[in-house]
């Protein structure tokens, strides 16, 4: 007879402790398909359990397709459908750049999941809506925590602290504070301008001041200022954060660092109607790698979406709960 295993100091609701335990079991092979699983009472008893938190465990292993039920024999394990992972990836927005992370991850998964993806636009109201009806659903669940700069913190990590620490996979974005025990793949947006800045030392020594084009309805992690103020007060170098570049006046011995690319053609526009030259008198850094940009022979710095997408589905198939940094680099081009 299986013998199911529950951990008496885990805080985990019990309910979904059994789940946990049975398709632990069942991918580990210590449950195979047409198993017997003990009754609703057998396990009541034996671990001192109420009647309802057994059965609310075997609804939820019945739904998510682990498990069949036989009227009058009782529960069997039914693996046919279940050795793909099923993973919920939830984004806060779906640009370019996180199609790249997508396709990615994806790719990398191939036939060993099926993946369901759902945009919670920085509104954390409707990422708790969306965790809420799918908990219990997925065997991952897969965020891009990126709220508006006014979200309460502690709502947002309430919201993931209800998702089972080997359940989640925090994506682009770390949230230190957090106490899981999760895997995480993550941008450090502060250190990442930081150190790109750095590496393009040498490119900026021509440059007096420094202008980070940061539009404030965007949403942008509030540490990319961060990073780049430390940068520009270590090197002594005069520094602004403008929200666009319609109002900027471009002067000479300027260098720009430009988020958004509505931003980036405006100041290609204003830098041709002047007699400065780009990369000489004026320069320009881009965030995040486009063919365009490289047409346009456009410094950049990026992080590597494709490497981001591919990591984590790699460690998250190999059950891996770590800590990585997503690479992060500068291309050097004619702009600087």
């Amino acid at each position: 007879m299986y013998q199911l295993q529950l951990k008496p100091l885990d805080k985990t609701p019990k309910y979904k402790q059994i789940v946990q335990s049975v398709i632990m079991d069942i991918e580990r092979g210590v449950l195979k398909n047409g198993d017997h699983l003990p009754s609703i009472s057998e396990l009541s008893v034996e671990h001192y359990l109420a009647r309802d938190t057994v059965e609310k465990a075997y609804r939820e292993l019945r739904e998510r397709g682990f498990i069949t039920s036989v009227q009058g024999k009782g529960y069997y394990v039914e693996t046919s459908d279940n050795s793909k992972l099923k993973i919920l990836l939830v984004f806060n927005k779906l640009s370019s750049y996180k199609k790249i992370i997508y396709y990615a991850f994806l790719e990398t998964l191939g036939d060993r999941a099926t993946v369901d993806l759902q945009i919670h636009h920085y509104n954390v109201n409707l990422f708790q809506e969306i965790i809420e009806k799918n908990l219990g659903k997925y065997n991952y669940y897969v965020v891009m925590p990126h709220f508006t700069l006014d979200t309460d913190k502690a709502i947002s990590r309430a919201i993931l602290n209800t998702i089972p620490s080997q359940e989640l996979v925090l994506l682009d974005k770390d949230i230190p504070e957090l106490t899981h025990d999760c895997l995480r793949v993550f941008q450090d947006f502060d250190k990442d301008i930081f150190t790109a800045l750095e590496k393009a030392e040498d490119l900026l020594e021509k440059y007096s001041r420094l202008v980070l084009v940061l539009p404030s309805d965007a949403n942008h992690p509030e540490e990319l200022p961060w990073g780049f103020r430390s940068f520009c007060l270590m090197r002594n170098k005069e520094f602004s954060v403008v929200e666009n570049a319609m109002n900027e006046v471009v002067q000479a011995g300027t260098a720009y660092v430009v988020i958004r690319e509505t931003d980036l053609v405006e100041l290609v526009k204003k830098i041709r109607q002047t007699s400065y030259l780009l990369g000489r008198e004026v320069g320009i850094i881009s965030f995040n790698e486009t063919p365009l940009k490289e047409l346009l022979n456009m410094t950049v710095i990026t992080t590597d979406f494709e490497a981001m997408g591919r990591t984590a589905a790699t460690l998250l198939l190999e059950k891996q709960r770590v800590k990585v940094k997503n690479p992060f680099y500068t291309i050097r081009r004619g702009s600087l």
